[in-house]
């Protein structure tokens, strides 16, 4: 195939991931930004292939058939409580492509260069395989984190930010050797060096964050993803990687940076660590403090009674895989006139979007999903608010105790309403190991068990 021709290909595969993007950013058009992607990868991988007819092509696509074989094994048994964990490990797939490719291409570089481009040359190999080993090790200590294998406290070393410093000062000065030696032996050392250095700082990196700024660091590892994805672009000189990598490292950062002002944090604090340490708010440590209980039929009752309802779903609704019965409550109280809606905080769950696939999955209307600054200000008018599984989200420490970790962070203020319900398992802290006094407000009370069980019998009692 003539170069001209792949070139309109990769031309029409960037348009379609454009696309792709476009219409993963509402609920309505989500299936068909998948659609837009799937073939926009579709047209690329086979472009790639057809430039490639006499070089490997055979096993090229052998790596693509086992690839996709496995790739549609894990989908197939990862459960939707598993997806963000499963989106950092695919993260560090990336960074780890980065890293192989960026040392192949300096052993066995596809096109021989000399002077000032070789030098950008080694510019590129050098970023591409540091960005892609911080992302490796970073995105695997996510995932552990996700999954509950790492402890979720944030890792805060005495002099933690001098150590990433001088990591960093550590890599610059491998970077001007590497630059400077003539000899590939010494060039390969100062890599291997620097790729060990870099995996340090990725594992330092994500440690030192805490689990309420997980979703963040899912968003932020996907940024980095996309730039190492970029910097293989630039290494094989390959348009397209060079284009999707800088849409998904922008995107990403974009991401991050509107979870971040969600959560009043800054970036830079976000990456530097040292938030979601255990900490117990001043208004929840109040040992005189007691928590009202509710029986089923007392919610039942509640519910029945109310003009409108607002349900505010968090990780522990995806946890006991309670969306198909809460969607069929909310058909339910839809049929009696009643008015319910959904709140969606932005970093509800352990990725961003999570509720909203979850509730899309049980046949929740979009129309009735609204995020955090579409509903904030109904909960005052709101008879009854369900809590589901929720914590962090709902805590109103972020707005009335100026001494908790989460001070200033923008939540649900579900406690405004006249009736709060939350349906937890227990008292535990949430994620970020901040106490919440939503628990022992006059306005709330407590139903406790498995979200899935507890929802099941509201069905069966509103049935009756």
């Amino acid at each position: 195939m003539s170069q001209g021709i792949i070139t309109v290909a990769y031309v029409v595969a960037s348009i379609l991931f454009i696309l792709s993007l476009g219409g993963l950013s509402h609920q309505e058009t989500a299936r068909r930004g998948n659609v837009y992607g799937v073939i926009g990868i579709l047209i690329a991988i086979l472009a790639t292939l057809a430039g490639s007819f006499d070089q490997g092509w055979i096993a090229t696509v052998v790596a693509i058939l086992i690839g996709g074989a496995i790739g549609i094994v894990i989908a197939n048994r990862v459960e939707m409580t598993q997806m963000p964990q499963l989106v950092a490990l695919l993260h560090s797939f990336v960074g780890m492509a980065a890293v192989l490719v960026g040392f192949a291409g300096y052993v066995e570089p596809l096109v021989e260069t000399t002077a000032a481009e070789h030098t950008i040359k080694l510019v590129e190999v050098f970023i591409g395989i540091f960005v892609g080993a911080v992302t490796f090790t970073g995105s695997l200590v996510a995932c552990g984190k996700l999954d509950g294998r790492i402890d979720s406290k944030a890792l805060t070393l005495p002099g933690r930010h001098l150590m990433n410093l001088g990591i960093i000062a550590l890599c610059v000065g491998l970077g001007a050797w590497f630059l400077m030696t003539e000899s590939m032996a010494f060039g390969l050392i100062a890599l291997v060096l620097m790729t060990a250095l870099a995996a340090v700082l990725g594992v330092h990196l994500i440690m030192a964050i805490g689990g309420a700024d997980m979703p963040v660091v899912v968003s932020m590892l996907n940024s980095y993803s996309g730039w190492a994805a970029a910097a293989i672009g630039f290494m094989l000189g390959n348009d397209l990687l060079i284009v999707v990598g800088a849409l998904v490292g922008s995107s990403g950062a974009i991401l991050s940076y509107i979870m971040c002002k969600a959560m009043n944090r800054s970036f830079i604090s976000v990456i530097l660590g040292g938030f979601g340490q255990t900490s117990s708010s001043s208004a929840a440590a109040d040992g005189d403090q007691t928590v009202q209980e509710m029986t089923i039929d007392d919610v039942c009752e509640e519910l029945r009674n109310a003009d409108s309802v607002i349900i505010a779903p968090g990780y522990g609704m995806a946890v006991a895989q309670a969306q198909n019965a809460i969607s069929e409550i909310t058909q339910r109280l839809r049929k009696r006139g009643v008015n319910v809606r959904f709140a969606i905080h932005p970093v509800a769950g352990r990725l961003p979007g999570h509720m909203n696939v979850l509730l899309a999955e049980a046949h929740v209307p979009y129309d009735i999903v609204l995020e955090m600054d579409e509903i904030n200000e109904d909960f005052p008018e709101t008879d009854v608010v369900l809590v589901i599984g929720a914590n962090d989200t709902v805590n109103p420490s972020a707005a009335e105790d100026p001494g908790s970790p989460i001070a200033g962070m923008p939540v649900l203020e579900v406690w405004k309403a006249r009736q709060v319900v939350v349906m937890k398992r227990g008292m535990a802290a949430g994620y970020s190991g901040v106490e919440n006094p939503l628990f022992f407000k006059e306005n709330t009370h407590m139903l406790f068990g498995d979200a899935r069980e507890s929802a099941d019998r509201l069905l069966s009692g509103l049935s009756n």
